[in-house]
C-alpha cells in the first residue's frame, strides 16, 4: 500500500481530533537521554524558535549539548545572532544572506555583513550558497552573492557555512573556482556517497541533521557512512528538521543527542568518542568557545 493510498484507508477525524493532532505538533518533544560527552550544535537559528533563549540554552546543557553556533539568513537576523553571541558565552554566531534572500540586498547590506564578520564572536560566514528548490531569487544573483561570501570569509580568515539544495554540482563548481577557506561546511549535507567522497577529497566538513534519522533517507545514511569523524559536524537546525520520532515537532538544541546517537549507529562507533571528535571538529572550525 503507498503512502497516499494508506491516508486514503484512515477513518475522518473529528475536529477535536485534529484539534488534538496540531497541539501534539506544537508540543516541544521531551527532553532525551544525555549524551556521555559534551557535543555542539554546529547550525541552529534561535532566533527563528520564539522560545526564551537562555532557557533554550540551559536545556541544552542538559543533555550534554555545551555549545551553539546560531546562524544568520538576512543583515538583521545576523546582527541579532552576533548580539546574542556577545550575550551568551555558550553561543557563537555566523552572518550572511541566505540564497534564497539575496535579490534586493545592496551595498550597505554588504558594508553590514562586513562589520559583522569583523567581530570577535563571528566564527563564520554563512549560510551562503545556492537553492534551486525554491524560486525566489534567479540562479546568476544567487551565484554572484555566494562568490562575495566566499570572498567575505577569505578577508576575515573565518569559516564558511554552505546551504545547498537541489545545487550540488553548482555548488562544488563555484568553490572549485573560487578557492574557499581552509573551514568550508556543508550545513545539513544533502548529498548522496559519490557526493561526499568528491566533499571528503577537497577538505570540506559535513554536518548532518536530522534529516540524516528520516526513514526515506537511506542514501544519506550511506554518506554518513563515509564521513571520516575528523570532518564531521552534527547539528539541529532548529527549529527545523526535528529528527525522529519527534518529526514535524518544533526542534532545538537540546534534541541533538537524537541525531548523535542515529550517526553513531549508522558509523558503528561508540557515542563519547564520536561526541569528542565532533567538539574537537567544532574547535578547529569555529574557534574555541
Amino acid at each position: 500500500m503507498t503512502e497516499s493510498e494508506e491516508r486514503a484507508e484512515r477513518p475522518l477525524r473529528t475536529s477535536s481530533e485534529r484539534e488534538g493532532s496540531q497541539r501534539e505538533r506544537a508540543r516541544p518533544p521531551p527532553l532525551p537521554d544525555p549524551l556521555p560527552a559534551e557535543v555542539l550544535d554546529s547550525h541552529c537559528h534561535l532566533d527563528a524558535m520564539g522560545v526564551d533563549i537562555g532557557r533554550s540554552l540551559a536545556s541544552a546543557r542538559a543533555v550534554g549539548v555545551t555549545r551553539v553556533v546560531t546562524v544568520g539568513d538576512t543583515l538583521e537576523s545576523s546582527r541579532w545572532c552576533a548580539e546574542t553571541a556577545a550575550a551568551f558565552p555558550e553561543v557563537v554566531a555566523a552572518v550572511a544572506v541566505h540564497p534564497n534572500e539575496v535579490a534586493g540586498i545592496d551595498e550597505s547590506t554588504w558594508d553590514g555583513l562586513a562589520e559583522l564578520a569583523a567581530l570577535p564572536q563571528v566564527r563564520a560566514v554563512g549560510e551562503t550558497g545556492l537553492d534551486f528548490y525554491w524560486d525566489r531569487a534567479p540562479a546568476q544573483l544567487q551565484e554572484d552573492a555566494f562568490r562575495r561570501h566566499i570572498a567575505l570569509a577569505k578577508s576575515v580568515g573565518k569559516a564558511l557555512v554552505i546551504h545547498d539544495r537541489d545545487a550540488h554540482s553548482a555548488v562544488l563548481r563555484v568553490l572549485a573556482e573560487e578557492n574557499p577557506p581552509e573551514w568550508t561546511v556543508f550545513h545539513c549535507f544533502s548529498g548522496d556517497a559519490e557526493m561526499a567522497r568528491d566533499c571528503v577529497r577537497a577538505g570540506y566538513v559535513l554536518s548532518f541533521a536530522g534529516t540524516v534519522t528520516f526513514k526515506n533517507a537511506a542514501s544519506l545514511r550511506e554518506a554518513a557512512a563515509l564521513v571520516p569523524t575528523g570532518q564531521l559536524l552534527v547539528e539541529t537546525d532548529a527549529p527545523f528538521l526535528t529528527p525522529a520520532p519527534y518529526r514535524g515537532r518544533p526542534n532545538a538544541p537540546y534534541l541533538m543527542p537524537l541525531t548523535v546517537r542515529a550517526l553513531a549507529a549508522v558509523k558503528s562507533v561508540h557515542i563519547e568518542p564520536l561526541c569528542e571528535e565532533v567538539t574537537r571538529t567544532g574547535q578547529r572550525v569555529f574557534g574555541s568557545w
